[in-house]
């Protein structure tokens, strides 16, 4: 417990450093004129698509009629984007998740190290390549938990509880690989992720509900459109520092842990040795005859 506080505080201490407030705009760099390209060719199109298929339901001209009927009429014209919206939000965290853990977070564990742990060994036991395996890996597996859960987000309770938790258990699996990579050897890694599974994807799933508070600037600039092109950029941004924060605090932790892991197998004591000498029986003592005073002396 004393070390997801200790790292958290140092992670949100971190985040006001220059360095770091400089790296969280290459992703947005990235991620604004792909968003804003693909909202001027696909935008409209996905919008007219959203809505004849809302059109066509007898049930939803039964819930405009009902809205028209109770003064609520406007909703209709702002259904549509919500729903593109809602749609694209996890793609777009997805790459800005991505975008971090390639562009920000080999950066952001050097700085952390460099000024906390400069003592650490590194014993490289993660590869570029194996790490980006790693991430595609996970992040194919949370999409297709997305998917699957879909019918789930139904029932109201579930749709507050399921999104954080895959998106907390992707981000958990890809900072936390990403902040041992460099340091840790493969069994540290594996020990670790064994020991501290729960408050690793604590870490991650806080995030993912931190990750939420970038949507309402995003659903923003869907009711304000003329307002889109700043709105959506500050969205961007946003998610980007909830991720380089999430990075920082995964790194934070998991140095910390791999530090402590190695402080313990330190102070193991040896086991004994058991020598020859040690085992052999001492052979008994007898005792000298000792002369009588009455004998004479030789």
């Amino acid at each position: 417990m004393n070390l997801i506080f200790d790292s958290f505080w140092r992670a949100v201490a971190y985040c006001m450093h220059p360095r770091v407030m400089v790296l969280s705009l290459l992703p947005l760099v990235l991620m604004v004129p792909l968003a804003l390209g693909l909202g001027y060719f696909y935008w409209e199109p996905a919008i007219d698509w959203v809505r004849a298929s809302l059109e066509s339901s007898s049930i939803i001209n039964h819930v405009w009629s009902w809205l028209q009927g109770v003064g609520a009429g406007g909703l209709k014209s702002v259904v549509a984007p919500l729903i593109v919206v809602f749609a694209v939000t996890p793609l777009i965290v997805v790459v800005c998740l991505l975008a971090v853990a390639m562009l920000m977070t080999p950066a952001l564990v050097s700085l952390v190290a460099k000024r906390r742990f400069g003592q650490l060994e590194r014993k490289h036991g993660g590869s570029l390549v194996f790490s980006v395996l790693w991430s595609l890996g996970s992040t194919v597996l949370a999409i297709a938990a997305m998917v699957v859960s879909i019918p789930l987000w139904l029932v109201p309770p579930l749709i507050l509880v399921l999104p954080p938790l895959i998106w907390g258990w992707l981000t958990y699996r890809v900072m936390a690989f990403d902040a041992l990579a460099e340091h840790a050897s493969a069994d540290e890694r594996r020990t670790i992720f064994r020991e501290h599974r729960g408050w690793l994807l604590g870490i991650g799933v806080l995030s993912g509900y931190l990750g939420a508070a970038p949507s309402l600037i995003w659903a923003s600039g869907v009711l304000f459109v003329v307002m889109a092109p700043i709105l959506v950029p500050i969205a961007i941004w946003i998610y980007t520092l909830v991720f380089a924060f999430s990075s920082l605090w995964f790194t934070h932790y998991c140095l910390a842990a791999l530090q402590t892991l190695r402080a313990q197998a330190l102070v193991v004591p040896p086991t004994p040795t058991i020598t020859p000498e040690a085992t052999s029986i001492p052979a008994p003592v007898v005792p000298h005859a000792t002369s009588s005073p009455d004998q004479p002396q030789p």
